[in-house]
């Protein structure tokens, strides 16, 4: 199985998730057999300045993949994806390494589209930094809150 993840940096497995799939600026490629990871490499997104609505997806399928894992991705690209083929989960976080390890334990969800897609239908938002790092705020934020619930109330030390 071949798992795509869009990622900050070229650290492969170490890189940490990027919240936004089309606009990141590298791809982490995983082959996995079984539940062993065998290969990665890093690829960089040729479409990170901009891109039109398919061309990233597009993309994706000619690496192969048959598994999108991202912090966040419109809806329009989960359809495509959903017409390849690909298998694709959104709210992955952390490091790419945990990202594969979380979808392969099946503990990633599978995809929805990102609150500003859902929102204004990406109307402008491609072009519009500082709402790409508003949305990206409130998903770590979401995140945290998540881990927060998690921890025991006494941490012993």
């Amino acid at each position: 199985m071949k798992i795509v993840v869009s990622s900050d940096n070229s650290r492969k497995l170490d890189s940490s998730v990027s919240h936004h799939f089309g606009r990141c600026p590298f791809f982490t490629v995983v082959n996995i057999e079984g539940n062993e990871i065998i290969n990665v490499e890093s690829v960089e997104n040729p479409y990170f300045n901009a891109h039109s609505p398919g061309q990233v997806p597009s993309f994706i399928k000619e690496l192969g993949a048959d598994v999108m894992l991202a912090g966040g991705m419109g809806r329009r690209a989960i359809s495509i994806f959903d017409n390849f083929g690909i298998r694709c989960s959104s709210g992955a976080a952390g490091s790419v390494r945990s990202a594969v390890n979380h979808y392969i334990a099946g503990n990633l969800p599978g995809a929805s589209p990102c609150r500003e897609s859902i929102q204004h239908a990406h109307d402008g938002y491609e072009h519009e930094p500082v709402e790409r790092l508003r949305e990206e705020a409130a998903a770590l934020l979401d995140k945290l809150d998540e881990v927060i619930v998690r921890l025991p109330d006494k941490i012993e030390g």
